[in-house]
């Protein structure tokens, strides 16, 4: 019989227990091994039961153990010395305390998903994985963060195989009492709301629940409420579910409810109030708007609150194609702002023009969230070296004017949390060599360049873990395998093959990710001939374990998966290549450690980062991939190996995936499956261990989310909190009325004379040669501008690469024709073709850069003729 309703039912803890629930409440379980182990001796079996999920461990330990456990000495020690231990960790100073100067008192950080634990399962792929990663390295580095997202009642969805291999995609509710959260309360005792205005006078309720992440709180706001109509009951149903209207509603529940929710949390606890605000890719830029409203509620203009809360954002950017933007119709977001519904205090032409794709090519009838995020946020970044300049010539439209080069997107390339993703053994092995705290230090927090003490770890150690870590893949491959099987309606007769599949003594690859078409999830199957060869090989054989989910709506995806699953169901290889279902992080934290190869070949440059290559690197795993994300970055043959791309543009998407499937095979077959079964002297792959050892020690301190972290508050928190602080009300007034002044005056300056004291094309390296230029300001003074001399290299067509950019000085004027004159050395310090020119930019000493405001003067045509800017 089916319950017509559901209940949760909590223990009651004896008193000797009660520390159990505040260790089980607080996420940092999921990355601290003892505390694991303490829930793991309550129960065993409960304990794998529960899918290694304290909250339902304590809701199904039957009440005898609880007893039983409550006069255990020896268990209460330990109790108590785990709750010390996070009691100590959630109150004492750490890196962030001890740097000097003024940093943020808060940080609020939006994301549309949290990858923090399967137990919590509120993402879909790397953007949630790294948001989560990113709290947890806040948290260990005593970072002020507020995380801020929604609680998805049915998560992204499970995943399983049809019999043919055709994936399906099933949606298990979730309920919050399950779950490691717990409600954010008024002081009354009443669960804590916020609303949002709909058209025709409905109202969009939100109750905020509330994740302990180490020290950092996680509001989630979710909307399935009685004070709500069924439709706006559904809002936060799935995790990128829905049609356009439905995504559009979660996004303004996110920005706009996120804000008011941060206000709540602050209201009713005392946390500091945000002074950064960093929105996670575009999904929650209405949180600007929001900030905005509250100023213009406080008395500001809407240009000057639009200018106060520029100052304090920081907006990251995710993708590197403009078809993975979310762009909604500018009919549909009208229809959500103004005097009927949210946000009335607003214009809605106003919010219309911050997402108004203005550059050339763009869709005057679509309002685009990437280009709202970046209009409202005065630092923004991409994920990797690479990535940063993909965002810069995608976004340039922009900044009219501009060299891509210049467009203000910097980028802080990602990493991941490696307490979350190291093995126990991992760890284990590195804190033998340098001590506990040395090693979670080291992992938690970074900062050195290099591991030394790897170089102290026997081959013999290395090899040993590596084999542990390879078997325990093995018989996990075997269990989801078996599973796998028995949901595609396989009888046990049928399954006796999977104990033989996988062997612990063969080089094994991963490959595990989301299955978008630019992953190229079958490029290993462009010559099956050719991969059976190498899966089979009678002594060099390699097997692979593959994993991957496709979005729901996306059939393609789905073709694919269905693709190689069949494949993996031949007879002749299902022993040595495997698909696995529902990807996740549990997998995962299994998979990474135990391959010996982790595979990556997108389309280049379509991989913003990448960070399941990190993953794999920080457990000795070597990594071979197409050079795109942080792998194009940091790159060495010590560490892995590059496929070669063929991303010309002549090059058709047939033969781009038949030349480099063939760089993938040759790698394969003649460099790496080689170098990983010759044994040296010791009976060991002394070469295979000697790229192993260089990972950990010179990659491994790279691919940390503390050192992710700490660049973003050292480079972009900081200085985004010394903005905001800066912009009281009078500055930003002042800030927007000088901006207005300067746009409408800009088409009345020019540079009209530029003169040299060059008498030749030619000049000796170490030279300077002395510049006069005139310019027409206009209605603007001196202090409106900056006149700058720009040099350097010129290529082929006469453009300046690696530009050096020197301020010129006012001398006189203005003339009767009201133009001044600016002079200025110029140093020659490179040989070969050198050139320069001059232009004039808005400065102002609130601007973050002299690019903020997309304006430009630069020489006419005729006047570049005349000057004979280039020197050869």
């Amino acid at each position: 019989m089916k319950a017509i309703r559901r209940l949760t039912v909590r223990p009651v803890l004896p008193d000797p227990l009660r520390p159990l629930s505040d260790l089980a409440r607080n996420l940092r379980w999921s990355w601290h091994p003892e505390t694991r182990d303490l829930f793991q001796s309550v129960d065993p079996e409960c304990w794998t039961a529960s899918g290694r999920d304290p909250v339902r461990l304590l809701g199904t330990v039957p009440p005898a153990r609880l007893a039983e456990l409550a006069g255990d000495r020896r268990f209460l020690r330990r109790l108590t010395a785990a709750a010390d231990d996070l009691d100590h960790y959630l109150s004492g100073d750490r890196w962030y305390q001890a740097q000097p100067g003024r940093l943020p008192a808060a940080v609020a950080y939006f994301s549309p998903e949290f990858g923090i634990t399967a137990a919590l399962p509120q993402y879909s792929g790397g953007l949630g994985i790294l948001a989560g990663d990113h709290l947890k390295a806040a948290s260990d580095l005593g970072v002020p963060l507020v995380g801020v997202g929604l609680l998805y009642r049915h998560g992204y969805f499970r995943q399983s195989l049809s019999r043919d291999g055709w994936q399906q995609e099933h949606y298990p509710v979730l309920d919050p009492h399950e779950l490691p959260l717990a409600p954010l309360k008024e002081r009354d005792g009443t669960a804590a709301h916020i609303a949002l205005a709909l058209p025709g006078g409905r109202e969009l309720r939100a109750r905020i629940w509330l994740a302990q992440v180490g020290r950092v709180p996680l509001l989630l706001l979710d909307s399935d409420v009685e004070e709500n109509d069924l439709g706006e009951r559904g809002v936060t149903d799935r995790l990128y579910g829905g049609g356009s209207e439905h995504r559009l509603l979660q996004e303004m529940l996110l920005g706009i409810g996120g804000v008011r929710a941060v206000r709540t949390y602050c209201r009713l606890t005392g946390h500091a109030a945000p002074e950064v605000f960093h929105t996670n890719e575009g999904h929650a830029g209405f949180l600007g708007l929001e900030r905005i409203a509250e100023l213009c509620d406080e008395g500001l203009e809407f240009g000057a609150a639009l200018e106060a809360v520029r100052a304090g954002t920081v907006f990251t950017t995710h993708t590197p194609v403009p078809a993975g933007i979310d762009r909604f119709d500018r009919e549909l977001v009208a229809r959500h702002f103004g005097p009927d519904s949210e946000l009335p205090r607003i214009d809605v032409e106003r919010v219309l023009r911050l997402g108004m794709e203005t550059y050339p090519g763009g869709e005057p009838n679509l309002f685009n969230m990437a280009v709202m995020g970046l209009r409202l946020a005065q630092r923004a970044n991409g994920v990797s070296l690479l990535h940063g300049g993909v965002s810069r010539g995608m976004f340039a439209g922009l900044w009219p004017g501009f060299d891509a080069e210049e467009v203000p997107i910097t980028s802080v390339t990602n990493g991941v949390h490696a307490p979350t993703w190291v093995a126990p053994e991992v760890f284990r092995l590195g804190a033998r060599q340098i001590g506990v705290q040395r090693a979670e230090d080291a992992l938690a927090v970074g900062g050195s360049d290099r591991w030394d003490s790897v170089a102290d770890i026997p081959d013999q150690d290395i090899w040993e873990l590596r084999r542990t870590l390879r078997a325990q893949l093995v018989e996990e491959v075997r269990e989801r395998l078996r599973a796998s099987w028995r949901q595609r309606g396989a009888g046990t007769a049928e399954l006796g093959w999977i104990d033989d599949a996988l062997d612990p003594d063969v080089l094994t690859i991963g490959f595990a990710r989301r299955v978008p078409s630019y992953k190229r999830l079958t490029l290993m199957l462009r010559d099956r001939d050719r991969l059976m060869d190498l899966l089979l090989h009678p002594e060099r054989p390699i097997q692979i374990v593959v994993a991957g989910k496709a979005h729901p709506a996306d059939d393609g995806g789905k073709r694919l998966v269905q693709e190689l699953v069949r494949f993996t169901d031949d007879p002749r290889v299902r022993h040595r290549i495997v698909f696995l279902p529902d990807y996740g992080m549990a997998m995962a934290q299994k998979l990474y450690p135990g391959c010996d190869i982790w595979l990556n070949n997108p389309l280049r440059p379509l991989e913003a980062c990448g960070t399941s290559g990190m993953k794999a690197a920080l457990n000795g795993c070597l990594n071979l991939s197409v050079l795109d994300g942080w792998w194009d970055e940091w790159y060495q043959p010590d560490f892995g190996w590059a496929i070669p791309t063929a991303d010309g543009a002549g090059t058709d998407p047939d033969r781009r995936d038949a030349i480099e499937a063939n760089a993938l095979y040759d790698l394969l077959e003649q460099r790496i499956t080689p170098r990983f079964y010759e044994r040296g002297a010791s009976g060991l792959p002394d070469r295979w261990l000697e790229m192993v050892r260089r990972t950990l020690s010179l990659l491994g301190p790279k691919v940390l989310a503390g050192r992710m972290v700490r660049e973003y508050v050292e480079r972009l928190y900081a200085p985004a909190a010394e903005a905001h602080r800066a912009m009281d009300p009078d500055s930003a007034r002042g800030l927007a009325e000088w901006k207005a002044r300067v746009r409408a005056a800009w088409p009345g300056v020019s540079v009209d004379h530029v003169e040299t004291s060059a008498a030749t094309a030619a000049a000796e390296l170490g030279a300077t040669l002395a510049l006069r230029v005139r310019v027409r300001l206009g209605d603007l003074a001196p202090e409106d501008v900056e006149v700058q001399a720009v040099s350097g290299r010129v290529d082929s067509e006469d453009r300046i690469t690696d530009a050096a950019k020197v301020p010129l000085k006012p001398v006189g004027g203005p003339d009767l024709e009201g133009r001044w004159v600016y002079e200025g050395p110029l140093a020659l310090d490179r040989t070969g073709p050198f050139g320069y020119t001059v232009r004039v930019l808005p400065a102002h000493r609130l601007l973050a850069s002299g690019t903020e405001t997309g304006l430009v003067a630069v020489p006419s045509g005729d006047l570049v003729e005349a000057a004979g800017l280039l020197m050869r």
